[in-house]
Order: C-alpha cells, then sequence, then structure tokens
C-alpha cells in the first residue's frame, strides 16, 4: 500500500472534504483528489460517497481512517523522535475523564502537564459514559471502576470509598424513621442504605428529597442541611475536618478505583508514558486524602 496515498487519504477524511484539507496542508486540491482515486483503485474500494456539495466516508473507508490513523501519527512520532535522538514528548494528546475528576483536579492535572511538555497539545473532555477510544481518537482515558475489556489495559492511579455525610444541623431518628436525603440521578422512592459505623453494621431508612446530576452540587445542596448524602470520601474530607459535615458512616460495597486506560493494541507513545508518570507523581500512595490535598 502507498503510504503517502494513505496519508492523504487520512488528511481528507479528517477535514471532511478535499477543498479544506488541501487549504490546511498547502496542496492542490487536484492532487489529493488524484491519490485518494488511486488508493480506492489500488484497493478496490470505494472510500469516500461523493455527493454535490458533500463527501462522507463509506463502511470501509471509515474503517481504514480509523486503523490508519493512529498508525500514521505512530510512525511520525517514531521518526521524529528518532531524528531528535529520544523519544521527545509532543503531539496531541486527548484524554477523556469522568465528570466529578474533571471538576475537581484535571484543571490543574493538565495545567502542570502543560507547563511541563509546551510541545504536547493536550485536550481534555470531561464525560461519564463509556467512550470508544478508537473511534473517537482518544489516547486515555480516565475511569471509575470500568468494565472488563480485553481491548484495553491500564492501571489504578487513585481509591477511594463512599461515605454517608449530613450537616451538623440535621439529626439522624433514632426510631429509624425515614431520613430525607439528596441523590445523584433519577429521584427513587424511599430505599435502604446500608453503613458501617464505629458501632457496626447499620441500616438507614432515607427519602430522596432533592436529585442532582453532579456530585458536587450534592455535597453543596447536604451543606446546608436538607438531607443526608452518600459521597466520595476525598470529596467531603475538608467539610468532615472542619466539621461542616458529620460522618454518618462508610456505605458497603466496593471500593471506588480510578483506572488509567489505553488499548492493548497500541504502542504506548511518550507523551501517554509522560501523563500516566505526572499521575503517579501527583498521587503517589492514590488516596482518599492525597486527592483530597491536591483538589484544596
Amino acid at each position: 500500500m502507498d503510504l503517502l496515498a494513505l496519508a492523504d487519504f487520512t488528511l481528507v477524511a479528517r477535514h471532511g472534504g478535499f477543498g479544506k484539507a488541501a487549504r490546511e496542508a498547502g496542496r492542490p486540491k487536484a492532487t489529493l483528489s488524484r491519490r485518494v482515486a488511486e488508493l480506492e483503485s489500488s484497493l478496490d474500494l470505494r472510500l469516500f460517497e461523493r455527493g454535490a456539495r458533500s463527501l462522507k466516508l463509506t463502511e470501509e473507508g471509515r474503517a481504514l481512517f480509523e486503523r490508519a490513523g493512529m498508525l500514521l501519527l505512530e510512525l511520525e512520532e517514531t521518526a521524529a523522535a528518532i531524528a531528535s535522538g529520544g523519544q521527545t514528548v509532543r503531539g496531541r494528546l486527548r484524554i477523556s475523564a469522568p465528570l466529578l475528576f474533571s471538576q475537581t483536579a484535571m484543571g490543574k492535572l493538565a495545567a502542570e502537564f502543560a507547563l511541563r511538555y509546551p510541545d504536547v497539545r493536550l485536550e481534555i473532555t470531561a464525560d461519564d459514559r463509556a467512550v470508544d477510544m478508537v473511534e473517537e481518537a482518544y489516547d486515555l482515558v480516565i475511569r471509575v471502576n470500568p468494565e472488563p475489556d480485553a481491548t484495553l489495559v491500564g492501571r489504578i492511579f487513585l481509591r477511594d470509598r463512599l461515605v454517608v455525610v449530613a450537616s451538623p444541623d440535621l439529626a439522624r431518628p433514632a426510631d429509624g424513621s425515614p431520613v430525607p436525603a439528596v441523590t445523584r440521578g433519577a429521584m427513587q422512592p424511599a430505599q435502604t442504605w446500608n453503613v458501617t459505623m464505629s458501632s457496626g453494621p447499620s441500616t438507614l431508612t432515607v427519602a430522596p428529597v432533592l436529585s442532582m446530576s453532579s456530585l458536587v452540587m450534592v455535597r453543596d445542596a447536604v451543606r446546608t442541611g436538607v438531607g443526608a448524602a452518600r459521597l466520595p470520601l476525598s470529596l467531603v474530607s475538608h467539610d468532615l475536618a472542619a466539621g461542616t459535615l458529620v460522618h454518618w458512616g462508610d456505605v458497603e460495597g466496593p471500593e471506588i478505583a480510578l483506572w488509567a486506560l489505553y488499548p492493548t493494541r497500541r504502542l504506548l507513545s511518550a507523551r501517554v508514558s509522560a501523563f500516566l508518570e505526572h499521575l503517579r507523581s501527583a498521587f503517589p500512595r492514590g488516596t482518599p486524602d492525597e486527592l483530597a490535598a491536591y483538589m484544596r
């Protein structure tokens, strides 16, 4: 396969048309069109659906673009690293991170990384959904307790746990009657929370009074005394230390583990390795207290 023609194809696919690709690359539009046509002829495949005013990848074209784009980028970075005498940290680094971690820590992490590696174009997206790393061109994703995936590898860099907290003004009913609660997600009817206290296991019956889409919003609401909530320890440790919130118990269940993930079949680039090391440096022990201190 002609690698130059393949590079021209990915250029056109990335920019969504021959005209824009030609302007961005400073090359003749006719040359790009001819090279893509030659690639289609050599593969005996149609890579683009050509309309009067639009250009759209075919199914085969999309599959080729998703795989060839990253391979060409790796070749380019490898050549640049060899030419500079080592693994130079440069190029675009796209990361997807959970909303809460992005709101509380990612801004500082990204800024520190950008100052240390000015040749890296760092792009951070806050998203809780399961992204497709290949199709959406992410180099690294950070996820909480991700489902097993044979196509991804990674490591845990932070651990946290859920605790039940409330304002000191909100008394816990001694008779076991329902406690007003602030929850994340859709409002649910009365429910129970299993917690572990210093005195042993206990069950709280709660009646949700507020529902929020963000855990930061949940914490802010709980501070007012409107209800109790289940929140990560790192998010409320300062409030617990200051006495603006009190600890009602630890939530029973698995720990919260934050993973940094990347595709198994992709060579680990210098920029991804550098960001993984940056995470290790920021959270050497990976504890909730470390994350809380970092956010402060």
